[in-house]
């Protein structure tokens, strides 16, 4: 239950705007926090993790493992805003979520309200909190969720008023601002939203507006009524909707269905849907969907034009002790949540788009608050509507408005009515039909002021739906030497590079494309574009080289722009600057690139033609930031002053967070390091070193926020390079010391221009220690693993004190065995990194993992673990490894000790560990057991985990070796018809959860073919038996990969494992069990 302290109480509005239309304030929020711990000091080289569908690579971001166990008061800055129907809070430093939307007609949140800032390390960089929205972006979850937003305050003529919350992403750098827009005559709550790529590259996004919605029994989400199918991520799978045809996760909803539950297979319902479960629309004409609880009669509508926004979405935990579980996780005493997503330029997770160099896509997004009418069957911006039938001849009419609309009229069938209806007043009326009218028949409308406001065809609401017509579920791609064509090698190739795939490289589709056609324009340039990435200048211009020969033979000027947009970046990261020049003046040709080569160009021009180039991408694209920008130092240059005062001011309206705007007009900045480090090589960029060091010394003084990159060290090799460039060879100097020197905590480089600086202080200072260290975390991130080895053993050869010389062996400790495939080197480079930093825990987890791979014995992991108590207290995974090693040689007594004695904190995708941990040892102590008694208690105690283990069992994972345990033990207490209970529900129990999926095997199903022996059933064991064996051949000719369409996969992490030699395991051990099994059933009873 809540108490009175972990409740969240909202400040008045101030005095002097009780009177505003929109009352806009900040004003800091003391809300009871569990905050997260320092990040890991080690780089999350997490290449391999699939998460949420696609890649969980977290590279440049430190990686959290742990929160707070206890919660404290936290002062969070906070702007609220209030209307005469809503109370918002924006939380800046929770990534610019919405924290709290309030229904002050109904009383009622809006959106889930999280009493409390509870994570769990569900986020990509670990830490995540539910409640209100979330705003995900450049893909899922937001990867700066937990990280603080610029936030600036904009009032609207017509007394609007809009919070802006505004950052750089960590990864590519783009620039993504939402702003939550209140009106004073309007129950609309707008996220304008601007997504800006600042980058050279063509990247990918995707935009999931993440609503949380408070749930129970009552609560039902609504979506367009032509829905009739929905897909889950990636569209690996599609059923009907609401009702589920067949099995959908696992669930075998139909089988649900009975006479107290004639609902239970409609997926709309979250008390229908046990086991965590997301679902997506397939397709639909309409623009909205929403929730309602059906108890507290109110619930909100989403909507968004569906031009640009398809993404509908349900996602829940389940409604099963595995999902409460989870919600317990999340918060105190708030319950429950689903999540109503709402996505833009998407349809599916993962589903990305692609924002061009240089390209702004602006959007909005609306929800707003219904109350008594039910869930919505049409809504617009304006108004939701709802009919229902009372009985066969009176027709109810339920509108909901978003603003005061006197004189509504509704129109059913010709006949008219006026009534009045505002925000939290809809209009419900009953309408008497004519004999023989039915619904099919009916249209009804909602006019005001001679504008139709929403209108319902009772034919799409009066229908059976068909579903005939399923969209195909997706399909995993062929290898590529089954690839037909080279077309369709070039787009899967571009395919699994937008959608960020984590186990399936599109490098391998365009190598096969140039083994069959060297020349291939398409793929050379894709090629092209990955070695620029990996700062692999001189391949990445021989492809291009190819790519143009082929492209040019016929014809000088080509359709397409981009690889000589290309080649005039790879030619400026060579020095090139004159070929560069014109390669970027040839590729603006080409209107698809005018604006990014323009812009590039313009970095390497004189302020005239500068000026020049500018015009023209302005032309082309009026709300280019950067070539607004540099726009305003060239006609300052020029000595246009007031000219280039109107543009800046005409910026900044545009974009009031628009960091280097700001600088340019003398405001205040950022506090975030990374972002003003943006700033300074926008500005180096374009040859204004004065001002870039200037911006690079604000730099040097922000904070670094908890979880964000450092940049303190890559500031100073930039500052270096600035100066040696500017000929102050001397003060270079002093400052590439002084970087070398640093604080490096966390610190890791991921632009191009960060490995310049790097390459640069190496060439002058072979033995700069820090600078190899950081040049060889970024390779290997890269995919560069043998240059990254090389970087590191030049690193130890440096100045390092024993702190970064232990990261350093610990990161060639990784390479070794992923790289090099050497695991006993691995081990010795761990062995030195904790000789230097023995009481680091960390360490010993990654070189325990390490031990199990080598295949050292239980015993000696064990011994290593117990010789560091201390160390594995600190850790939960470590304590889970302690606890099984425990078990398996033979101390489970002291493993249920261990588990019982601490609060874990388990992870989405790491599902089932802690448990799995459990469950072993106290079947360690049914086998153990000095009696028959003894025996049963184990077995009970399996079955009812304790809630410190922070997690409850899957509701398809199978209990069938405790309840077998279970019916043994009973019937050993002479309990016969206990037993056979327990056996039967242990014969039921076939099908099992692991790996993130349903299995129709494992080798955990034994005890139910077990079971069903205990029970005299021979002959349903054989066949049993019989159908597991066929399984297991099927998995033996099957290649051993991992699955393309995995979801969530967190073993996939820091050491690689090779898929066929897990497969070929898993298979012998399954077939050992078959024969064990095979064996058991021919003895005799």
């Amino acid at each position: 239950m809540l108490t009175a302290e972990s409740t969240l109480i909202l400040p008045p509005v101030p005095a002097d705007q009780s009177g505003a239309g929109v009352a806009a304030w900040e004003e800091p929020l003391l809300i009871d926090t569990y905050l997260p711990g320092e990040p890991d000091r080690y780089p999350a080289f997490l290449d391999s993790r699939v998460y949420q569908g696609s890649s969980g690579r977290v590279f440049p971001l430190p990686f959290h493992e742990r929160i707070a166990a206890e919660k404290s008061p936290h002062a969070w800055d906070a702007v609220h805003l209030e209307n005469r129907w809503l109370r918002l809070v924006v939380l800046p430093q929770l990534g610019g979520r919405l924290h709290i939307a309030y229904d002050k007609t109904a009383d009622y949140d809006v959106f889930y309200r999280n009493n409390v800032i509870k994570p769990a390390l569900v986020g990509l960089a670990g830490p995540w909190i539910s409640g209100g929205i979330e705003f995900n972006w450049p893909q899922h979850h937001r990867p700066a969720t937990f990280l603080p937003t610029d936030v600036s305050i904009e009032h609207e003529d017509d007394g609007a008023v809009t919070v802006w919350c505004s950052d750089h992403d960590p990864f590519a750098r783009m620039k993504g601002m939402h702003g939550i827009r209140l009106r004073p005559d309007s129950s609309l709550i707008e996220a304008r939203v601007r997504l800006f790529n600042r980058s050279d590259e063509t990247q990918t996004f995707l935009w999931w507006a993440n609503v949380a919605a408070a749930v129970n029994d009552d609560y039902q989400s609504f979506f367009p009524t032509d829905v009739e199918h929905v897909a889950d991520h990636a569209k690996r799978a599609v059923v009907s909707f609401p009702r589920v045809e067949g099995e959908y996760y696992g669930v075998d909803y139909p089988a649900r269905v009975d006479a107290e539950h004639p609902d239970a297979d409609r997926l709309d319902w979250y008390r229908n849907i046990p086991v965590p479960t997301s679902y997506m629309v397939t397709r639909t004409a309409d623009a909205f969907f929403g929730g309602y609880d059906h108890g507290r009669r109110a619930g909100f509508v989403h909507w968004a034009d569906r031009a640009i926004s398809p993404g509908k979405k349900q996602w829940t935990w389940g409604d099963a002790p595995f999902g409460h579980a989870w919600d317990a996780n999340l918060t105190d005493g708030d319950g429950p949540y689903v999540e109503l997503m709402a996505g833009v330029y998407t349809d599916n997770q993962p589903d990305f788009s692609f924002l061009a160099p240089g390209e702004t896509k602006a959007f909005s997004q609306y929800w707003y608050p219904i109350t008594e009418i039910g869930p919505a069957q049409q809504a617009t911006r304006d108004a939701a509507l709802r009919l229902d039938l009372v009985d066969e001849s009176v027709l109810r009419i339920g509108v909901a408005v978003t603003a005061v609309r006197a004189g509504l009229e509704i129109v059913v069938g010709g006949e008219r009515s006026v009534h009045d209806a505002e925000p939290g007043s809809p209009v419900v009326v009953d309408r008497q039909l004519a004999p023989g009218v039915r619904l099919a028949d009916l249209t009804v409308e909602v006019h005001h002021g001679g504008r139709l406001l929403v209108a319902v065809d009772g034919a799409a609401i009066d229908r059976s739906p068909s579903h005939s017509d399923a969209p195909a579920p997706a399909v995993a791609p062929p290898a590529p030497t089954e690839v037909g064509t080279l077309e369709e090698l070039f787009l899967i190739g571009q395919y699994l590079e937008q959608y960020r795939h984590a186990t399936r490289s599109p490098e391998s589709y365009w190598e096969e494309a140039l083994r069959r056609d060297p020349s291939d324009v398409r793929s050379n340039v894709a090629l092209a574009a990955r070695r620029h990435g990996a700062a692999r200048y001189e391949e990445a211009l021989t492809h291009l080289r190819r790519a143009l020969a082929r492209q040019l033979a016929w014809a000088p000027n080509p359709a397409d722009g981009e690889a000589l947009y290309r080649l005039g970046l790879t030619l400026a990261r060579l020095g090139r600057s004159t070929e560069a020049a014109e390669a970027f003046a040839k590729s603006a040709w080409n209107s698809a690139w005018v604006t990014p080569a323009s812009l590039a160009l313009a970095r390497l021009s004189d302020p005239a033609h500068a000026e020049e180039v500018l015009r023209t991408v302005l032309r082309h694209d009026v709300e280019n930031l950067q070539a607004r920008d540099l726009l305003v130092l060239v006609l300052r240059a020029l000595g246009r002053t007031e000219e280039a005062e109107r543009l800046l001011a005409e910026t900044l309206a545009l974009d009031p967070l628009d960091q280097w705007a700001r600088h340019l007009a003398g405001e205040t900045l950022t506090t975030d390091a990374p972002t003003l480090l943006d700033v300074a090589l926008e500005y180096a960029s374009a040859g204004w070193d004065d001002e870039a060091l200037e911006v690079l010394a604000l730099a040097e003084s922000a904070t670094t926020a908890l979880g964000q990159v450092n940049v303190g060290p890559l500031i100073g090799y930039h500052r270096a390079s600035l100066l040696a460039r500017r000929g102050q060879a001397s003060a270079a100097r002093e400052a590439r010391a002084r970087a070398a020197r640093s604080d490096a905590t966390h610190c890791l480089p991921s632009r191009l221009d960060d490995i310049a600086v790097l390459e640069e202080a190496v060439r002058l200072d072979p033995h700069d220690g820090l600078a190899w260290s950081l040049l060889g975390s970024w390779r290997y991130d890269r995919g560069r693993g043998a240059e990254a080895i090389d970087a590191w053993r030049s690193a130890l050869d440096g100045d390092l004190d024993d702190s970064l010389a232990a990261l350093v062996e610990r990161n060639l400790g990784v390479a070794a065995y992923n790289v090099l495939h050497d695991p006993d080197l691995a081990a010795r480079y761990y062995a030195s990194a904790r000789r230097r930093l023995p009481d680091d825990a960390r360490l010993l987890f990654e070189a325990d993992q390490l031990a199990e791979r080598r295949g050292e014995s239980p015993a000696a992991r064990l011994a290593a673990l117990e010789a560091r108590p201390a160390l594995v207290e600190e850790r939960d995974d470590l304590s889970v490894v302690s606890a099984r090693l425990l078990t398996a040689v033979g101390r489970h007594e002291e493993a249920l000790r261990a588990l019982t004695s601490r609060r874990f904190q388990p992870w989405e995708g790491g599902e089932g560990q802690v448990l799995g941990a459990w469950d072993d040892a106290c079947l360690a102590a049914v086998r153990s057991a000095a009696d028959p008694e003894t025996a049963r208690s184990a077995v009970l105690a399996a079955l009812t985990p304790p809630p410190t283990l922070g997690e409850a069992r899957h509701p398809l994972a199978t209990t069938a070796e405790l309840h077998l345990a279970l019916g043994d033990a009973l019937a050993a207490c002479g309990d016969a018809a206990g037993a056979r209970e327990a056996w039967a529900e242990a014969s039921r129990a076939t099908r099992d959860f692991a790996g993130m999926a349903a299995q129709p095997f494992t080798e955990r199903s034994a005890a139910a073919i077990l079971a069903l022996a205990r029970l005299g059933d021979g002959r349903a064991a054989a066949e049993t038996l019989d159908r597991f064996e066929a399984f297991v051949d099927e998995l033996a000719a099957t290649p051993g990969e991992v699955d393309y369409f995995a979801t969530s996969l967190p073993t996939m992490l820091l050491f690689h494992s090779d898929p066929q030699r897990l497969r070929d395991a898993e298979v012998a051990q399954l077939r050992r069990v078959v024969a064990d099994l095979r064996s058991a059933l021919r003895e005799p009873s």
